[in-house]
């Protein structure tokens, strides 16, 4: 569908709808600086367990609707995080999981930041420019091209703004439209409380 005219557009009962942006990096940033935190440990997760991987992407997601992993059949979501080219990574602090780092290089030499995220016990500690530190270093190597994200309207407000300021920029702009997973039964009703449920029982 092209949205070519100004003006609303009315979405059917059960939908959500958000504004992505797309941002990209051609070359290396110089990192930031980010604070030290003790006891904050990152690790590479080879053949994520599914049960694993769900759980924490819940409690990174939730607040925020991330459904795109939930949604997807489980044999096509462990082929996805078991292939050979992507790399699943795991933040942990005091020996539990809690963030979540996912770089997708099956488009090489252009590589993807594909999930990068932290529970809402890290959020608000500097960990989350750490982890960024950590991922453009895992990232950028002698074959990249290209490093990319996307973020939307539903996410964290400052993730927009984290991203330009972790040196990415804008490129391109879409509108998303879904099923609420809160009504699919993916996550709680209860899951973010500033989006009304729209076509609920």
């Amino acid at each position: 569908m092209q949205l070519e005219e100004n003006g609303y557009y009315d979405l059917p009962p059960g939908k959500i709808a958000a504004v992505v942006t797309y941002l990209e990096m051609t070359e290396r940033p110089s990192a930031r600086p980010a604070p030290e935190i003790p006891r904050l440990s990152l690790r590479r997760v080879e053949a994520p367990d599914l049960a694993w991987y769900r759980d924490l992407f819940r409690r990174i997601g939730t607040d925020w609707l991330w459904f795109g992993r939930l949604v997807m059949p489980e044999a096509e979501l462990l082929a996805t995080i078991r292939h050979p080219l992507v790399e699943v990574y795991a933040l942990s602090r005091d020996g539990r999981d809690e963030g979540l780092l996912e770089l997708d290089r099956r488009r090489a030499p252009d590589v993807e930041l594909a999930y990068f995220g932290l529970t809402p016990a890290l959020v608000g500690t500097g960990a989350g420019r750490w982890l960024m530190n950590r991922a453009i270093e895992l990232a950028w190597c002698a074959d990249t091209r290209r490093l990319f994200v996307h973020t939307c309207s539903l996410d964290h407000p400052a993730a927009l703004a984290f991203y330009i300021r972790s040196g990415f920029r804008p490129y391109k702009r879409a509108i998303e439209v879904a099923d609420d997973p809160r009504l699919l039964g993916l996550l709680p009703e209860s899951a973010a409380p500033w989006l009304p449920l729209i076509g609920g029982r």
